[in-house]
């Protein structure tokens, strides 16, 4: 986005990619299908932004969702909206998001170079060119465009943070984001591979709930993941000052009392079995053995004896079935990265380096990241678009 932009002017733009194809990050972007934005006003994409919202109002207003979405259509990729106002290209593939913007950079005159930038080369007057592996490429501006620690197979290592920091930029330590959590409970790897859907998740800080969504989780040999986890792991970012964990109400479509009828009715209808043996339609078959042990409920108990007050457990076992957080998995596995080169030390107007002229930055480098929804990617849009529309050579 940065480089057809800033070729759109007339710049002479040459694009460092080490990537075999262009936009690999993006392609994977989704579950393959790129979510490449979110159909929001701009103040309620600013609401989704947990960390230096406010860096990112000018380049929002000036590149909003809409307008994204349009550019994209201009593409040639027609666009949906789905649910919780995701936006996707129609034909479900983000080959084509990725394919339409490296033919668009072509057309503009981008010319992409099969290598890496190692580093920045300036002198008092600010960046005077950028060395690669293979030689050094004169220019008077700089955009940096690497991306955080996430997915390092498809290039993203941290070069972006090393060569910002070479400069003087102060880098936010990097840390996960929309990545899945680990747990000390036994019963997760027991139950690895189960996924769970239509559930309620509650994330809760110190006892005290800063997420709440329906939707779909999966259990794993360290913890649980899914799209549930993901997005509540953006809420969860004081690992070692606060305690966390998560409350999973395996029947969100019925109140406590209704529940409570609920398993009456299936007692009644199993009621010449072990309690072990009666919650088949209740839950998923692994999970049962772990529902029964929560319960406190002997499994060989006949369900005909099982106690009103028993009874009440499990329906809060239903409604709450809590797992313990020991923190996140490893940076490399997440969608996202959060810090990195601090928005102090950027124009939020230009994303021009404060500190050097003729350096700019742009997406996931810089400190600042959304939840799931396509926020991310609408950062990435913005913030290349407005560093493409304000870069000016510095000789």
């Amino acid at each position: 986005m940065a480089a057809g932009t800033a070729a759109e002017r007339g710049l002479r733009v040459v694009l460092c990619e080490p990537n075999q194809r262009l936009g690999r990050k993006l392609r994977i972007t989704g579950k393959g299908r790129c979510n490449v934005t979110n159909q929001c006003t701009s103040q309620e994409f600013m609401e989704n932004i947990p960390t230096n919202s406010k860096f990112l109002y000018s380049s929002i207003t000036a590149f909003p969702p809409a307008a994204v979405m349009e550019f994209f259509e201009s593409l040639g990729v027609p666009l949906k909206t789905e649910r919780g106002r995701r936006v996707f290209p129609q034909s479900d593939k983000a080959d084509d998001i990725a394919d339409r913007l490296a033919d668009w950079t072509k057309r503009k005159g981008v010319t992409w170079l099969h290598t890496r930038a190692e580093e920045i080369l300036t002198d008092e007057t600010g960046v005077t060119g950028v060395s690669t592996p293979e030689s050094e490429i004169s220019c008077g501006a700089a955009i940096l465009c690497t991306g955080g620690l996430s997915y390092p197979g498809t290039g993203s290592t941290g070069a972006g943070h090393r060569l910002a920091a070479a400069m003087g930029h102060t880098i936010v330590p990097p840390r996960a984001s929309l990545v899945p959590l680990e747990s000390p409970a036994p019963f997760c790897r027991e139950l690895s591979g189960l996924s769970l859907r239509n559930v309620g998740l509650t994330a809760l800080e110190d006892g005290r709930a800063v997420y709440h969504e329906q939707g779909e989780m999966l259990f794993a040999h360290f913890g649980i993941t899914g799209p549930l986890v993901l997005s509540a792991s953006a809420h969860m970012r004081k690992w070692g000052e606060r305690e966390y964990r998560l409350s999973i109400d395996l029947k969100p479509a019925l109140d406590e009392e209704k529940l409570d009828d609920r398993i009456l009715r299936d007692f009644e209808k199993y009621r010449n079995r072990d309690f072990a043996n009666a919650l088949d339609d209740l839950a998923p078959r692994t999970l049962i053995p772990v529902l029964v042990e929560l319960s406190g409920i002997p499994g060989e108990t006949k369900v005909h004896s099982v106690t009103r007050e028993q009874r009440r457990e499990l329906v809060r076992r239903f409604k709450a079935l809590e797992i313990p957080i020991s923190g996140p998995r490893p940076v490399a596995e997440a969608i996202v990265t959060a810090g990195g080169v601090s928005v102090r030390e950027i124009n939020p107007r230009t994303m021009a380096s404060k500190l050097v002229p003729g350096l700019y930055f742009a997406g996931e480098l810089l400190d600042v990241d959304g939840y799931t929804g396509g926020y991310n990617l609408q950062i990435a849009w913005a913030t290349g678009r407005c560093a493409g529309r304000a870069v000016t050579i510095t000789r």
